[in-house]
Protein backbone atom coordinates (compact mmCIF):
# COMPACT_ATOMS: atom_id res chain seq x y z
CA UNK A 1 0.00 0.00 0.00
CA UNK A 2 1.00 3.16 -1.22
CA UNK A 3 1.90 6.20 1.54
CA UNK A 4 0.66 8.65 -1.24
CA UNK A 5 -2.39 9.38 -2.59
CA UNK A 6 -2.79 11.39 -5.93
CA UNK A 7 -6.04 12.53 -7.33
CA UNK A 8 -7.06 14.17 -10.51
CA UNK A 9 -9.44 16.85 -9.86
CA UNK A 10 -9.34 18.37 -13.77
CA UNK A 11 -7.67 17.43 -16.75
CA UNK A 12 -6.61 20.00 -20.20
CA UNK A 13 -8.91 19.59 -23.14
CA UNK A 14 -6.07 19.81 -25.52
CA UNK A 15 -3.26 18.12 -23.83
CA UNK A 16 -1.56 16.08 -21.00
CA UNK A 17 -1.90 18.42 -18.31
CA UNK A 18 -3.73 17.94 -15.25
CA UNK A 19 -4.84 19.74 -11.65
CA UNK A 20 -4.82 17.34 -8.77
CA UNK A 21 -4.06 16.90 -5.18
CA UNK A 22 -1.24 14.45 -4.04
CA UNK A 23 -1.65 13.49 -0.25
CA UNK A 24 1.21 12.73 1.78
CA UNK A 25 2.30 11.29 5.53
CA UNK A 26 2.83 15.37 6.24
CA UNK A 27 -0.33 16.83 4.44
CA UNK A 28 -1.29 17.52 1.22
CA UNK A 29 -0.47 19.16 -2.09
CA UNK A 30 -2.09 20.85 -4.47
CA UNK A 31 -0.55 20.31 -8.21
CA UNK A 32 0.38 20.99 -10.08
CA UNK A 33 3.34 22.86 -7.77
CA UNK A 34 6.74 24.11 -6.94
CA UNK A 35 9.03 22.65 -5.12
CA UNK A 36 11.30 24.85 -2.67
CA UNK A 37 14.86 23.16 -2.80
CA UNK A 38 16.37 23.32 0.45
CA UNK A 39 19.72 21.64 -0.46
CA UNK A 40 21.06 21.25 2.97
CA UNK A 41 17.96 20.98 4.91
CA UNK A 42 17.71 24.79 4.49
CA UNK A 43 16.49 27.61 1.61
CA UNK A 44 19.29 29.62 1.59
CA UNK A 45 18.98 33.16 3.43
CA UNK A 46 15.24 32.11 4.52
CA UNK A 47 13.80 30.43 7.67
CA UNK A 48 11.36 27.43 7.64
CA UNK A 49 8.52 29.51 8.55
CA UNK A 50 9.61 31.97 6.00
CA UNK A 51 9.30 29.17 3.15
CA UNK A 52 5.60 28.32 4.63
CA UNK A 53 4.57 32.12 4.56
CA UNK A 54 5.20 32.66 1.27
CA UNK A 55 2.95 29.91 0.11
CA UNK A 56 5.33 26.95 -0.33
CA UNK A 57 3.68 23.43 0.41
CA UNK A 58 6.77 21.12 -0.29
CA UNK A 59 10.88 21.36 -0.14
CA UNK A 60 13.06 19.07 -1.61
CA UNK A 61 16.55 18.30 0.19
CA UNK A 62 19.66 17.05 -1.18
CA UNK A 63 20.73 13.28 -0.20
CA UNK A 64 24.32 13.56 -1.09
CA UNK A 65 24.71 16.88 0.54
CA UNK A 66 23.67 15.69 3.72
CA UNK A 67 25.03 12.14 4.23
CA UNK A 68 27.86 14.43 4.02
CA UNK A 69 26.82 16.75 6.08
CA UNK A 70 26.00 16.65 9.53
CA UNK A 71 25.18 12.71 8.18
CA UNK A 72 22.65 10.89 7.68
CA UNK A 73 22.44 8.97 10.75
CA UNK A 74 22.69 12.56 12.48
CA UNK A 75 19.08 13.17 11.01
CA UNK A 76 17.46 9.81 11.89
CA UNK A 77 18.57 10.89 15.40
CA UNK A 78 16.90 14.14 15.44
CA UNK A 79 13.89 12.46 14.18
CA UNK A 80 13.85 12.68 10.29
CA UNK A 81 14.45 16.09 8.31
CA UNK A 82 10.71 17.27 9.19
CA UNK A 83 12.00 17.75 12.97
CA UNK A 84 15.51 18.73 12.11
CA UNK A 85 14.91 21.21 10.30
CA UNK A 86 11.07 22.59 11.60
CA UNK A 87 9.32 22.00 8.65
CA UNK A 88 6.10 20.32 9.14
CA UNK A 89 4.56 20.23 5.87
CA UNK A 90 5.58 17.32 3.09
CA UNK A 91 9.19 17.03 1.86
CA UNK A 92 11.41 15.23 -0.67
CA UNK A 93 15.16 13.73 -1.09
CA UNK A 94 17.12 13.35 -4.60
CA UNK A 95 18.99 10.09 -4.60
CA UNK A 96 22.16 11.30 -4.31
CA UNK A 97 23.39 11.23 -7.74
CA UNK A 98 24.29 15.01 -8.06
CA UNK A 99 28.22 13.85 -6.92
CA UNK A 100 28.49 11.84 -10.26
CA UNK A 101 27.30 14.53 -12.58
CA UNK A 102 29.16 17.56 -10.63
CA UNK A 103 32.38 15.67 -9.94
CA UNK A 104 32.40 13.44 -12.86
CA UNK A 105 32.62 15.28 -16.49
CA UNK A 106 30.94 18.05 -15.59
CA UNK A 107 33.73 19.09 -12.92
CA UNK A 108 35.80 21.81 -13.74
CA UNK A 109 33.34 22.60 -17.01
CA UNK A 110 29.93 24.79 -17.43
CA UNK A 111 28.23 21.42 -18.70
CA UNK A 112 24.85 21.29 -17.32
CA UNK A 113 21.56 19.10 -17.97
CA UNK A 114 20.13 21.74 -20.59
CA UNK A 115 21.70 22.63 -24.13
CA UNK A 116 20.53 25.21 -26.11
CA UNK A 117 22.05 26.04 -29.43
CA UNK A 118 25.09 23.71 -28.68
CA UNK A 119 25.86 24.95 -25.08
CA UNK A 120 24.53 23.98 -21.39
CA UNK A 121 22.34 26.37 -19.49
CA UNK A 122 22.47 26.04 -15.97
CA UNK A 123 19.96 24.19 -14.21
CA UNK A 124 20.43 22.60 -11.10
CA UNK A 125 17.67 20.52 -8.60
CA UNK A 126 16.91 17.03 -7.55
CA UNK A 127 18.74 15.01 -10.16
CA UNK A 128 21.88 15.07 -11.73
CA UNK A 129 24.15 12.00 -12.65
CA UNK A 130 27.45 11.27 -14.57
CA UNK A 131 29.69 11.40 -17.68
CA UNK A 132 31.39 9.24 -19.95
CA UNK A 133 34.63 10.60 -18.21
CA UNK A 134 34.11 11.26 -14.47
CA UNK A 135 37.45 13.36 -12.83
CA UNK A 136 36.35 12.98 -8.73
CA UNK A 137 33.67 10.54 -9.34
CA UNK A 138 33.45 6.82 -10.88
CA UNK A 139 30.46 4.95 -12.35
CA UNK A 140 30.46 1.10 -12.59
CA UNK A 141 27.98 -1.73 -12.25
CA UNK A 142 27.68 -1.87 -8.52
CA UNK A 143 27.33 2.60 -8.20
CA UNK A 144 29.12 5.78 -7.89
CA UNK A 145 32.76 5.85 -6.00
CA UNK A 146 33.39 9.82 -5.37
CA UNK A 147 35.40 12.10 -3.16
CA UNK A 148 33.95 14.70 -0.45
CA UNK A 149 34.59 18.23 -1.70
CA UNK A 150 35.46 19.00 2.11
CA UNK A 151 38.14 16.59 2.60
CA UNK A 152 39.08 14.64 -0.20
CA UNK A 153 37.81 11.87 1.68
CA UNK A 154 36.34 8.51 -1.10
CA UNK A 155 32.80 7.44 -0.64
CA UNK A 156 30.94 4.70 -2.39
CA UNK A 157 26.88 4.97 -3.37
CA UNK A 158 25.06 2.05 -4.54
CA UNK A 159 21.50 2.04 -5.42
CA UNK A 160 21.23 0.54 -1.63
CA UNK A 161 23.05 2.70 0.34
CA UNK A 162 20.90 5.72 -1.49
CA UNK A 163 17.46 4.38 -0.27
CA UNK A 164 19.18 3.47 3.10
CA UNK A 165 20.69 7.16 3.50
CA UNK A 166 16.90 8.89 2.58
CA UNK A 167 15.33 6.29 4.36
CA UNK A 168 17.65 7.82 7.44
CA UNK A 169 16.61 11.08 6.25
CA UNK A 170 13.11 10.38 6.38
CA UNK A 171 11.40 12.61 3.51
CA UNK A 172 7.89 11.72 2.20
CA UNK A 173 9.00 11.63 -0.89
CA UNK A 174 12.34 9.55 -2.41
CA UNK A 175 14.37 8.77 -5.60
CA UNK A 176 15.82 5.43 -7.04
CA UNK A 177 19.47 6.10 -7.46
CA UNK A 178 19.59 6.86 -11.36
CA UNK A 179 22.44 7.96 -13.55
CA UNK A 180 22.22 11.57 -15.64
CA UNK A 181 24.21 12.52 -18.41
CA UNK A 182 25.23 15.24 -20.71
CA UNK A 183 23.18 16.99 -23.26
CA UNK A 184 25.98 15.84 -25.69
CA UNK A 185 26.59 12.37 -24.69
CA UNK A 186 26.12 9.97 -27.98
CA UNK A 187 23.25 7.65 -28.21
CA UNK A 188 24.99 4.26 -27.44
CA UNK A 189 26.41 5.92 -23.68
CA UNK A 190 22.76 7.73 -23.38
CA UNK A 191 21.46 3.80 -24.01
CA UNK A 192 24.20 2.31 -21.75
CA UNK A 193 23.68 4.80 -19.25
CA UNK A 194 20.11 4.43 -19.07
CA UNK A 195 20.04 0.58 -19.29
CA UNK A 196 22.07 0.55 -15.59
CA UNK A 197 19.46 3.55 -14.35
CA UNK A 198 17.02 0.58 -15.26
CA UNK A 199 18.58 -2.15 -13.02
CA UNK A 200 19.56 0.42 -10.68
CA UNK A 201 16.10 1.36 -9.97
CA UNK A 202 14.96 -2.28 -9.85
CA UNK A 203 17.86 -2.61 -6.81
CA UNK A 204 16.28 0.58 -5.45
CA UNK A 205 12.93 -0.66 -5.32
CA UNK A 206 13.86 -3.97 -4.04
CA UNK A 207 15.72 -2.25 -0.76
CA UNK A 208 12.77 0.02 -0.53
CA UNK A 209 10.33 -2.78 -0.26
CA UNK A 210 12.95 -4.65 1.80
CA UNK A 211 12.22 -2.01 4.91
CA UNK A 212 8.49 -2.46 5.46
CA UNK A 213 8.78 0.46 8.23
CA UNK A 214 10.42 2.99 6.18
CA UNK A 215 8.33 1.60 2.59
CA UNK A 216 5.20 2.40 4.91
CA UNK A 217 5.86 6.04 5.41
CA UNK A 218 8.41 7.00 1.68
CA UNK A 219 6.47 7.18 -1.66
CA UNK A 220 9.57 5.92 -3.88
CA UNK A 221 9.31 7.34 -7.12
CA UNK A 222 11.61 6.30 -10.22
CA UNK A 223 13.68 8.07 -12.45
CA UNK A 224 13.09 8.32 -16.25
CA UNK A 225 16.13 8.83 -18.56
CA UNK A 226 17.42 8.56 -22.63
CA UNK A 227 18.37 11.94 -22.88
CA UNK A 228 17.13 13.68 -26.18
CA UNK A 229 16.18 10.59 -28.11
CA UNK A 230 12.59 9.46 -28.49
CA UNK A 231 13.64 6.04 -28.96
CA UNK A 232 15.41 5.77 -25.41
CA UNK A 233 13.02 8.19 -23.52
CA UNK A 234 10.07 6.03 -24.76
CA UNK A 235 11.77 2.98 -23.81
CA UNK A 236 12.80 3.71 -20.33
CA UNK A 237 9.20 5.41 -19.91
CA UNK A 238 7.95 1.79 -20.51
CA UNK A 239 10.63 -0.04 -18.77
CA UNK A 240 10.05 2.16 -15.71
CA UNK A 241 6.25 2.38 -15.68
CA UNK A 242 6.14 -1.18 -14.98
CA UNK A 243 7.48 -1.01 -11.96
CA UNK A 244 5.82 -0.82 -8.81
CA UNK A 245 6.83 3.01 -7.77
CA UNK A 246 4.89 5.28 -6.04
CA UNK A 247 5.57 8.19 -8.17
CA UNK A 248 7.91 9.60 -11.46
CA UNK A 249 10.79 11.46 -12.09
CA UNK A 250 11.70 12.79 -15.42
CA UNK A 251 15.65 13.48 -15.09
CA UNK A 252 18.66 13.74 -17.27
CA UNK A 253 19.32 15.94 -19.89
CA UNK A 254 17.49 17.68 -22.99
CA UNK A 255 17.61 20.07 -25.60
CA UNK A 256 15.88 23.40 -24.26
CA UNK A 257 13.68 23.97 -27.99
CA UNK A 258 12.54 20.04 -27.95
CA UNK A 259 12.87 19.55 -23.88
CA UNK A 260 8.32 20.06 -23.78
CA UNK A 261 8.50 16.86 -26.69
CA UNK A 262 10.61 15.08 -24.79
CA UNK A 263 8.21 15.25 -21.37
CA UNK A 264 5.32 14.34 -23.85
CA UNK A 265 6.89 11.37 -24.76
CA UNK A 266 7.48 9.95 -21.53
CA UNK A 267 4.15 11.01 -20.08
CA UNK A 268 2.02 9.40 -22.67
CA UNK A 269 3.65 6.18 -21.77
CA UNK A 270 3.52 7.00 -17.75
CA UNK A 271 0.56 5.46 -15.85
CA UNK A 272 -1.85 8.96 -15.32
CA UNK A 273 -3.09 7.92 -11.70
CA UNK A 274 0.68 8.58 -10.16
CA UNK A 275 2.36 11.83 -10.30
CA UNK A 276 5.00 13.12 -11.74
CA UNK A 277 8.02 14.90 -11.02
CA UNK A 278 10.01 17.05 -13.57
CA UNK A 279 13.80 17.66 -12.52
CA UNK A 280 15.61 20.90 -12.00
CA UNK A 281 13.00 23.08 -13.94
CA UNK A 282 12.35 26.22 -13.05
CA UNK A 283 11.98 28.83 -15.87
CA UNK A 284 8.65 30.26 -16.65
CA UNK A 285 8.09 29.20 -19.77
CA UNK A 286 9.56 25.90 -19.18
CA UNK A 287 6.95 25.25 -16.08
CA UNK A 288 4.25 26.41 -18.58
CA UNK A 289 5.10 23.65 -21.07
CA UNK A 290 6.33 21.00 -18.25
CA UNK A 291 2.31 21.57 -16.74
CA UNK A 292 0.88 21.17 -20.55
CA UNK A 293 2.89 18.30 -20.77
CA UNK A 294 2.14 16.07 -17.68
CA UNK A 295 3.74 17.11 -15.49
CA UNK A 296 2.45 17.71 -11.44
CA UNK A 297 5.80 18.77 -9.41
CA UNK A 298 8.70 21.07 -10.28
CA UNK A 299 12.15 21.77 -8.72
CA UNK A 300 14.58 24.23 -9.36
CA UNK A 301 17.79 26.54 -7.17
CA UNK A 302 17.48 28.90 -10.32
CA UNK A 303 15.00 31.26 -8.07
CA UNK A 304 17.00 31.65 -5.08
CA UNK A 305 20.32 31.53 -6.80
CA UNK A 306 19.29 34.69 -9.50
CA UNK A 307 17.91 36.47 -6.15
CA UNK A 308 21.24 36.04 -4.60
CA UNK A 309 22.74 38.06 -7.25
CA UNK A 310 20.01 40.76 -7.58
CA UNK A 311 18.02 39.45 -9.98
CA UNK A 312 14.26 39.35 -9.72
CA UNK A 313 10.88 37.92 -11.16
CA UNK A 314 8.36 40.21 -12.38
CA UNK A 315 5.38 40.32 -14.66
CA UNK A 316 6.60 42.18 -17.41
CA UNK A 317 10.36 39.89 -17.22
CA UNK A 318 13.23 39.86 -15.23
CA UNK A 319 15.01 42.96 -13.47
CA UNK A 320 18.41 43.46 -12.04
CA UNK A 321 18.63 45.71 -8.86
CA UNK A 322 22.13 46.62 -9.52
CA UNK A 323 20.53 48.89 -12.59
CA UNK A 324 21.39 52.43 -11.44
CA UNK A 325 17.29 53.25 -12.30
CA UNK A 326 16.35 51.39 -9.11
CA UNK A 327 18.72 53.77 -6.81
CA UNK A 328 15.62 55.74 -6.19
CA UNK A 329 12.82 53.29 -7.60
CA UNK A 330 10.18 53.75 -4.31
CA UNK A 331 8.04 51.75 -5.62
CA UNK A 332 7.60 47.87 -4.79
CA UNK A 333 9.51 45.22 -6.66
CA UNK A 334 6.14 44.24 -8.44
CA UNK A 335 3.30 46.26 -8.02
CA UNK A 336 0.68 44.02 -6.41
CA UNK A 337 2.60 40.86 -5.78
CA UNK A 338 1.16 39.98 -1.72
CA UNK A 339 4.72 38.94 -0.81
CA UNK A 340 6.44 40.02 2.28
CA UNK A 341 9.15 41.97 0.13
CA UNK A 342 6.52 43.91 -2.10
CA UNK A 343 4.67 44.90 0.82
CA UNK A 344 7.02 46.07 3.22
CA UNK A 345 9.89 47.76 1.14
CA UNK A 346 10.87 49.01 -1.99
CA UNK A 347 12.98 48.41 -4.80
CA UNK A 348 15.43 51.18 -3.56
CA UNK A 349 15.40 49.86 -0.17
CA UNK A 350 16.33 46.28 -1.52
CA UNK A 351 19.16 47.77 -3.85
CA UNK A 352 20.68 49.25 -1.27
CA UNK A 353 21.17 46.10 0.41
CA UNK A 354 22.52 44.40 -2.42
CA UNK A 355 24.95 47.47 -3.11
CA UNK A 356 25.78 47.52 0.62
CA UNK A 357 26.41 43.62 1.01
CA UNK A 358 23.99 43.29 3.63
CA UNK A 359 22.84 39.50 4.03
CA UNK A 360 19.16 41.01 4.41
CA UNK A 361 19.02 41.02 0.82
CA UNK A 362 19.08 37.80 -0.28
CA UNK A 363 16.29 37.46 2.00
CA UNK A 364 14.05 39.85 0.73
CA UNK A 365 14.92 39.10 -3.31
CA UNK A 366 14.73 34.86 -2.29
CA UNK A 367 11.11 35.56 -0.51
CA UNK A 368 9.89 37.58 -3.56
CA UNK A 369 11.38 35.50 -6.42
CA UNK A 370 9.89 31.86 -4.62
CA UNK A 371 6.55 34.19 -3.93
CA UNK A 372 6.37 34.76 -7.72
CA UNK A 373 7.59 31.49 -8.94
CA UNK A 374 5.38 29.25 -6.33
CA UNK A 375 2.05 31.49 -7.02
CA UNK A 376 2.70 31.12 -11.12
CA UNK A 377 2.51 27.43 -10.68
CA UNK A 378 -0.67 28.11 -8.36
CA UNK A 379 -2.00 30.41 -10.94
CA UNK A 380 -1.23 27.48 -13.36
CA UNK A 381 -3.06 25.27 -11.65
CA UNK A 382 -6.47 27.50 -11.23
CA UNK A 383 -6.23 28.15 -14.94
CA UNK A 384 -6.80 24.39 -15.37
CA UNK A 385 -9.83 24.21 -13.23
CA UNK A 386 -11.01 27.12 -14.59
CA UNK A 387 -10.61 25.81 -18.28
CA UNK A 388 -8.53 28.88 -19.30
CA UNK A 389 -4.89 27.54 -19.41
CA UNK A 390 -4.02 28.13 -23.19
CA UNK A 391 -5.70 31.74 -22.81
CA UNK A 392 -3.50 32.54 -19.34
CA UNK A 393 -0.50 31.13 -20.82
CA UNK A 394 -0.88 33.00 -23.80
CA UNK A 395 -0.99 36.63 -21.48
CA UNK A 396 1.47 35.38 -19.24
CA UNK A 397 4.19 34.63 -21.79
CA UNK A 398 3.65 37.72 -23.51
CA UNK A 399 3.86 40.03 -20.36
CA UNK A 400 7.07 38.31 -19.12
CA UNK A 401 9.23 37.42 -22.16
CA UNK A 402 7.68 40.85 -23.86
CA UNK A 403 6.66 38.31 -27.17
CA UNK A 404 4.47 35.55 -27.68
CA UNK A 405 6.40 32.45 -27.08
CA UNK A 406 4.86 28.80 -28.17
Amino acid sequence: MSPLTFTIEKKLKNGLGRAGVLETPHGKIETPAFVVVGTKATTKALSPEQVRDLGAEVVLANTYHLYLQPGDRVLQEAGGLHRFMNWQGPTMTDSGGFQAFSLGAAFGTSISKIAKGGKEEESEGGDKGSQEVPIMAKITEDGVTFKSPFNGSEHHFTPERSIEIQHNIGADMIFAFDECTSPHASHSYQKEAMERTHRWAQRSLDAHKKNTEASAKQGLFGIVQGGRFEDLRKESAKVIAGMDFDGFGIGGSFDKEDMYTVVGWVNTILPEEKPRHLLGIGEPADLFGGVENGCDLFDCVAPTRMARNGTLHTSLGRINLFNAKFVNDFTPVEEGCGCYTCTHYTRAYVAHLFRAKEMFAATLASIHNLYFIVHLVKKIRQSILDERFSEYKGEFLKRYYGKIQT
